[in-house]
């Protein structure tokens, strides 16, 4: 019989200490860090669950491969055997290694010129939004209704709404950049997209002439859920359809801090000759030489490794079944959840949970404070704070579609005995749910407000 209960495939060799603090110590440090999370500082954190982005933990394979990394500026071995494992892996012509995928982003769009045009996604994430926007383009998001209801059970809620991209591509496709997948979609839930949905897409993009790119983040987690849910897929393995995922797209952008398994380090890969050549020169003025791109040798290394590490059947299956775990506990106790469970992170309806706050009084942030008040966890809001927008008259602010906090589980980090006690935590928060109050914005930047924002009780 097969055992119910999903290990680690992996052992612990090293350890680092938890902060544990009292709760009038968590009350100072929130106050100090003006009631918003990304302000407190490590050492006042037990379970930080604000990203899985460079959190994660490497293994012994990656920190041996960091001891033998080519620190040359130009022309680096290290860089070499990145770029034969990314194009085993993808298949792209050109491999340009960034220090993280936000400047993947940037030297794309730059490359692109989407200013003045449009870039259509599944769903933008903040900085994917945040740099099409400084560009002076226009972010349009066409993921599928059921993506928007956090009850419905759709197993790829992550799909773009294929009619609307037609009619989009149809009506405006002179002011079209380019098509974007990102997968899985962070800003809906962690949720895959199916691989028939990313066959339709790049042939539509195709079709009328328009590059289809993917944002790559989790893809591996995307090739898991492919795997899993879709029909005809269970005889593949994750990195065949991986590999089908990438070689779909024109092109993609990676913060490889994800499904890297590394802390630092991004990628931008491309197929046209000419787009490559000016994205290279752009990274030399912004990142370095294109060699290295603002990385070390040894992260270049660590990096080649993680990506073929992250394909193994054994860490995915773990990966998806911690966060399925603690799904399934906060689902038990009535916590108002995306479903189904994504892969990187669980995600709570927030404004459901806490119906007497607005949502431009941000109930996202309320729930993300109530949870670090309780027990020391730090997590993010993804809502109105976030993709919201100020009003620029002075009244409420433009609301985001959904008032969302993320729990992101950094890779091979904690294990089932946090979980358990995180659930306790989130079932003493679900237990007085009913006296949360919102907060009001005290200043704010006009770019990515959520990571600088100072905030206030509204009580």
């Amino acid at each position: 019989m097969k055992p119910k209960t999903i290990i680690e495939p992996f052992r612990i060799r090293m350890t680092e200490p938890l902060p544990v603090t009292s709760p009038e110590h968590r009350a100072e440090r929130l106050r100090g860090a003006h009631y918003n999370p990304f302000l407190l500082r490590s050492r006042d954190i037990t379970i930080d669950l604000l990203t899985d982005s460079g959190t994660g933990a490497m293994s012994a394979a990656q920190w041996a491969a960091m001891m033998t990394g080519d620190e040359t500026y130009a022309g680096s071995e290290s860089y070499y055997q990145l770029q034969q494992v990314v194009s085993e892996l993808a298949g792209h012509k050109y491999v340009i290694p960034t220090h993280q995928g936000r400047s993947s982003e940037h030297i794309l769009f730059s490359a692109m010129d989407v200013a003045g045009k449009h870039v259509l996604a599944n769903s933008h994430f903040d900085t994917t939004r945040a740099n099409v926007e400084y560009l002076k383009g226009e972010a349009i998001d066409l993921v599928i209704e059921e993506a928007r209801n956090p009850a419905s059970l759709h197993p790829f809620k992550g799909n773009m709404d294929l009619g609307r991209l037609q009619s989009h591509l149809e009506r405006e496709g002179e002011r079209v950049a380019l098509v974007l997948m990102t997968v899985t979609n962070n800003a809906g839930g962690g949720q895959p997209a199916s691989l028939e949905n990313l066959r339709a897409v790049a042939e539509l993009a195709h079709r009328h002439g328009k590059p289809f790119m993917l944002d790559a983040a989790r893809f591996a987690e995307n090739a898991w859920f492919i795997h899993e849910r879709e029909p005809g897929q269970q005889d593949r393995s994750p990195r065949e359809i991986a590999q089908e995922m990438f070689r779909l797209a024109d092109g993609f952008t990676m913060s490889a801090k994800k499904d890297g398994l590394v802390n630092i380090g991004g990628l931008l890969c491309l197929n046209d000759d000419a787009l490559a050549e000016t994205a290279r020169a752009l990274l030399i003025l912004t990142e370095g030489y294109p060699t290295y791109g603002g990385l070390a040798g040894r992260d270049l290394a660590a990096l080649a490794v993680g990506l073929q590490e992250v394909t193994d059947p054994a860490y995915l299956e773990y990966r998806i079944a911690s966060v399925r775990y603690l799904h399934t506990l906060l689902d038990k106790l009535g916590m108002p959840l995306m479903h189904p469970a994504g892969g990187h992170a669980v995600y709570i309806d927030a404004g459901k949970l806490y119906p007497q706050i607005k949502p431009w009084e941000f109930p996202g942030v309320a729930l993300c404070n109530e949870l670090y008040l309780e027990g020391g966890v730090r997590a993010v809001e993804i809502g109105t704070l976030m993709f919201g927008k100020p009003d620029p008259d002075g009244g409420h602010d433009r609301t985001a579609p959904m008032e969302l906090v993320r729990l992101a589980f950094p890779r091979r980090t904690y294990t089932q005995s946090h979980v358990d006690w995180l659930g306790e935590v989130m079932a003493d928060v679900f237990e007085r749910r009913g006296r949360a109050a919102g907060y009001r914005v005290r200043k704010q930047g006009e770019i990515l407000r959520a990571f600088t924002a100072q905030l206030e009780p509204l009580t």
